[in-house]
């Protein structure tokens, strides 16, 4: 089973806060939770940040981990830190996947991003972000700006063979 997110969805949004989430999408939160098995529910954590973050970014239980690991590695009490847990933690949200197939997501979720009728799902390797399909369009490439490293008109795959960070 693969572990990484691959490709996109549109997806209607109820009045209850209920999207079905790709199927795809399922199968890697199905093989990123340690404690799944076949007729449970996967679960996940949905980490929707502060107020700079349009969207809302979706991990499994390994890929949370990983980043909790990554944070207990910085000093205790230093801001770093304290700024990650606040991110990681405080601002995130804790769920399962339903019988169906569907998120459930409170409404402070849903008007935290401005959700109306339809979610965007996009894949980001071992994570996805659900977005307001309007605003996905407006910032796609827009904190993406021409320097040295970096040229938003370009193909990025010219960047897969570029230098590597150690």
């Amino acid at each position: 089973m693969t572990r990484e997110f691959f490709g996109d969805a549109h997806n209607k949004v109820d009045a209850k806060g209920r999207v079905s989430i790709p199927a795809s999408f399922r199968r890697v939160l199905q093989a990123g939770d340690p404690e799944w098995k076949e007729g449970l529910n996967p679960n996940l954590v949905i980490v929707y940040g502060d107020k700079s973050r349009n969207f809302l970014e979706c991990f499994t239980m390994e890929a949370i981990a990983e980043v909790q690991a990554k944070i207990r590695k910085k000093p205790r009490g230093s801001k770093q830190r304290r700024a990650l847990q606040r991110l990681y933690n405080g601002n995130a949200y804790p769920t399962s996947v339903d019988e169906t197939g569907r998120l459930v997501l409170p409404k402070k979720l849903i008007e935290k991003i401005g959700l109306d009728g339809i979610a965007y799902f996009i894949a980001n390797g071992d994570t996805f972000e659900i977005w307001n399909p309007e605003t996905y369009e407006q910032e796609e490439y827009g904190d993406l700006e021409a320097d040295d490293d970096f040229d938003p008109n370009a193909d990025p795959s010219i960047y897969l063979d570029g230098d590597e960070e150690e």
